[in-house]
């Protein structure tokens, strides 16, 4: 039990005294596996092949080392269910503090998201004033024989809405979709701002021609 103590009274983690443990267990099989030879010598020696009090003095410490070793993993196997456990809690702990962390980097997105969708707001009246400017210049000229003049709404959105988009994460919410698709709504063809249809998108109203018999 020395060495073995020694590590015992060292260990502090679930691991540490899992490895005590493993050290005990392997000390106990040898002493069991021990006391049948001794029982058997202590046989001999009641018939006077050997020395009896010796025989049995072996096997009454082979007994206590095994009563001991014993005892000793019984309390190593408590310890480390209560460090185990300690651990456990530390590591909960541990995870609120980091969601707290992340509950303030959260805070400051969703202040960040209400400042840009104003700031889009604001854009998005001023296009539309100037949109509805256009389209009363563009009567006028076509009311004064000069379609030339006129401005074409759709390829001025298009130049300006065209560019690269930033790719949605692959483990997005649903809710999360769900906004994604009404910003890109707002920039794509038949979106929102859109008066054209999408592309291959079904025209309202359109008459089927009749299958042939």
């Amino acid at each position: 039990m020395t060495p073995h103590a020694e590590a015992l009274g060292r260990a502090r983690t679930a691991a540490d005294f899992a490895a005590v443990i493993a050290l005990l267990d392997t000390d106990l099989s040898k002493a069991v596996a021990s006391r049948q030879g001794l029982k058997q010598a202590e046989d001999r020696a009641i018939f006077g092949e050997g020395d009896l009090a010796a025989a049995r003095a072996a096997l009454d410490d082979c007994n206590d080392t095994i009563a001991v070793l014993e005892k000793a993993i019984a309390a190593a196997s408590g310890r480390r269910v209560a460090a185990s456990e300690s651990e456990a809690r530390a590591d909960i702990e541990a995870l609120a503090d980091e969601i707290e962390g992340k509950a303030a980097l959260l805070g400051a997105r969703w202040r960040a998201a209400r400042r840009l969708a104003e700031e889009l707001r604001e854009e998005l009246f001023e296009a539309d004033a100037l949109s509805r400017a256009i389209a009363t210049a563009n009567g006028l000229f076509d009311a004064a024989g000069l379609p030339r003049l006129k401005v074409s709404l759709a390829a001025t959105r298009c130049a300006a809405m065209a560019g690269p988009r930033a790719a949605a994460p692959a483990r997005l919410s649903r809710a999360g979709l769900a906004a994604d698709r009404l910003l890109l709504s707002l920039i794509s063809t038949g979106g929102a701002l859109d008066r054209r249809p999408a592309l291959r998108a079904p025209v309202a109203g359109a008459v089927k021609k009749p299958k042939r018999g």
